[in-house]
């Protein structure tokens, strides 16, 4: 376990020469939105924030409730492409900072050139991590228990969010979430991901794991996350080649919905400084060869 650092006072903003954007990358059942806090704090130091939304996930939480066909037409090469095109625009590769199925589109990214630096939290695994915790296949059951879904949109009803997003959470402040944030999850794109590993050859969620030219990433695991237990990203990390710097991180107490908990603030912080002091690093280091 990790002892949880103290908020902001070793916080910053940039420095000359390194990365000025922060690229946040949201997960499956919730948008942008659920970046809300995180955004406001790096804009407060100094940094341009960006959020994208999945391709047709511009609109508003409760315009996708209300019809989530973009949701379930949507796939993950479509995603990427999305996040390419964001990324690829920018004067200089950003800090790369994803959250659940986003951790798994930030792995993509640092593989295929995108970005100075990353940190996922309670990441989703990228292809060939096998590891499938009973937690997690009670949070994700609603998706797999029949299999027309994969041409759906599925949603989580609040008990099924509670579980697997907000279980250490308070029952106000976890309905009062599920309600600002939550919205259908792509059958087709969970699905595919797990049946990925079934199938040859490399698919959509694939990664190099002995990539050398990746950039730093730091994993970060809520203790008590059910959807994403850190075993997961444990195995993930596992997958990597032991030459290429890739740290992982427990916090006890710690759900799936991480950004949002109280405390969200000093694991904010000592995100942030992680990804500035190993940009740096990584650029010296690239300056070197």
């Amino acid at each position: 376990m990790t002892e949880i650092p103290a908020p902001r006072p070793y916080v910053h903003g940039p420095a000359e020469g390194a990365p000025d954007t922060i690229v946040l990358v949201h997960g499956f059942w919730v948008t942008p939105r659920s970046w809300e806090h995180w955004k406001a704090r790096y804009e407060a130091v100094g940094y341009r924030v960006l959020a994208p939304a999945y391709p047709g996930f511009e609109v508003e939480v409760e315009a996708l409730n209300a019809d989530p066909t973009v949701i379930a037409d949507l796939t993950l090469p479509q995603v990427m492409a999305h996040l390419e095109s964001v990324v690829g625009a920018l004067e200089k590769p950003p800090i790369l900072i994803g959250h659940s199925a986003g951790g798994t589109l930030v792995q993509l990214l640092l593989d295929r050139g995108y970005g100075a630096v990353g940190v996922v939290l309670n990441s989703a695994p990228t292809e060939g991590v096998r590891v499938h915790p009973l937690s997690q296949l009670r949070s994700t059951f609603t998706a797999f228990k029949n299999p027309a879904n994969r041409h759906r949109a599925v949603p989580l009803t609040y008990e099924q969010w509670h579980y697997a997003f907000t279980n250490t959470f308070d029952e106000a402040e976890s309905r009062a979430l599920y309600e600002r944030y939550a919205i259908p999850a792509s059958g087709r794109i969970l699905w595919s991901t797990v049946l990925a590993d079934f199938m040859p050859g490399p698919q959509d969620a694939a990664v190099d794991y002995r990539n050398a030219q990746r950039p730093p990433l730091l994993f970060i695991s809520g203790g008590e996350d059910h959807i994403m237990p850190p075993s997961v990203q444990r195995s993930n990390v596992k997958h990597y080649d032991a030459a290429l710097l890739t740290e992982h991180e427990e916090y006890p107490g710690y759900a799936h919905l991480l950004p949002a908990q109280e405390g969200w603030e000093a694991i904010a912080d000592h995100a942030l400084a992680w990804a500035q002091r190993h940009a740096v690093a990584s650029r010296q280091a690239a300056g070197r060869q």
